[in-house]
């Protein structure tokens, strides 16, 4: 097991050119593979995942915008990635919210077995489930050095993106 950790974050159809895309996220991905592909260390995929009665969740409640639905297409990673993931066979976390504490179990648990040297982040939204999750690691494993690269994350707007950038910063968790 590598040391070193990259994590992609939701870079689902629907956050790219579906449902909830924005042209930020069309501009990443293209060098988010690349930086996938040639990664030497763990892939590790997290997916958001609702359900068909998403509306009547707290979270549909407060964006009515049905996405990521499991089984659908939008739900699905971009195909390059989705290539990628099954040629690495890399681990998928499903996350039916913004933050995965099931990924930063997991974590910990490789944490044990042997020491992380790091863990990036890449991906999308930066202002809700990257910095989410982020913190989430950070918190769970708070002298491992958690990285974020800003390049290679789109937020909900480039203002919020540089918002949980600054958020992040003021949280130990560098960027990449």
């Amino acid at each position: 097991m590598s040391s070193r950790y990259l994590i992609v974050i939701d870079m689902q159809n629907d956050f790219v050119d579906g449902a909830l895309g924005t042209p930020e996220a069309q501009a990443i991905a293209r060098a988010l593979v690349e930086a996938v592909s040639s990664f030497d260390g763990e892939i590790i995929f997290t997916l958001d995942t609702h359900g068909e009665n998403y509306l009547d969740t707290q979270e549909g409640k407060h964006l009515p915008v049905p996405h990521c639905i499991k089984g659908t297409q939008g739900w699905e990673l971009i195909p390059a990635l989705a290539e990628l993931q099954r040629e690495r066979q890399a681990r998928v976390f499903e996350k039916p919210t913004f933050g995965s504490t099931e990924l930063a179990h997991y974590l910990v648990a490789c944490n044990d077995e042997e020491p992380i040297e790091s863990i990036e982040l890449v991906g999308v939204c930066t202002d809700i489930c990257v910095v989410s999750n982020a913190l989430l690691i950070k918190a769970a494993l708070p002298e491992v050095a958690v990285k974020v690269d800003p390049a290679l994350c789109a937020g909900v707007t480039p203002e919020a993106h540089e918002a949980a950038l600054a958020t992040m910063a003021s949280c130990q968790i560098e960027m990449a």
